[in-house]
């Protein structure tokens, strides 16, 4: 369920600041443990298995990629199939009008051609961007994410929040600060 930021009024999350990725690891397993689903982790640099700690699971978009590249291989084939077979028929030195090893190629690259274009415009539809504003950006040091601290977000939407439970949650893990951040 996505948060209606129409109302500009009320808490969108509790953000707990880190100063080493082990910290955030650390409360990021332990708030999943406790049942939190909504939460979201920043970090200046890729930490291996945070995904998997905060239970972020996508399959949209490899699923878009394949269907999509499916779609551009029998669009290739089927616009080489009619052109051959239909359209303009031309018999040359005897070999079939319906040839998939001459049609290869095309299908290859319209697959291709096809699953690019689907992972670019997947990854704006599904990440639903351009998103020029986000309440995240008015947690307090939140500029330093990109620089040298780690933030473990539960939004106020998750079915098991409590504020109290993830901040002595956080605070066991080593968090220097808990806040709210408001709409």
């Amino acid at each position: 369920m996505a948060h209606d930021f129409s109302d500009p009024k009320g808490p969108y999350a509790h953000v707990a600041e880190f100063e080493t990725p082990e910290h955030l690891m650390e409360a990021a397993d332990a708030a999943r443990r406790a049942g939190f689903t909504k939460m979201d982790a920043y970090s200046p640099f890729p930490i291996h298995g945070l995904s998997e700690a905060i239970g972020f699971r996508d399959t949209k978009v490899p699923w878009t990629v394949f269907s999509f590249g499916l779609i551009g291989a029998t669009v290739g084939y089927t616009l080489q199939w009619y052109t051959s077979v239909f359209d303009y028929p031309m018999n040359v030195g005897g070999r079939p009008l319906n040839s998939i090893p001459a049609f290869f190629p095309i299908m290859y690259e319209s697959t291709i051609l096809f699953a690019a274009f689907s992972a670019a415009i997947g990854m704006f539809v599904y990440n639903r961007l351009p998103k020029p504003y986000h309440p995240i950006f008015n947690a307090k040091n939140f500029e330093r994410a990109s620089q040298d601290r780690f933030f473990l977000a539960l939004e106020v939407v998750d079915p098991k929040f409590d504020a109290s439970t993830f901040e002595k949650i956080s605070k066991e893990s080593g968090a220097l600060e808990v806040s709210e951040v408001e709409l």
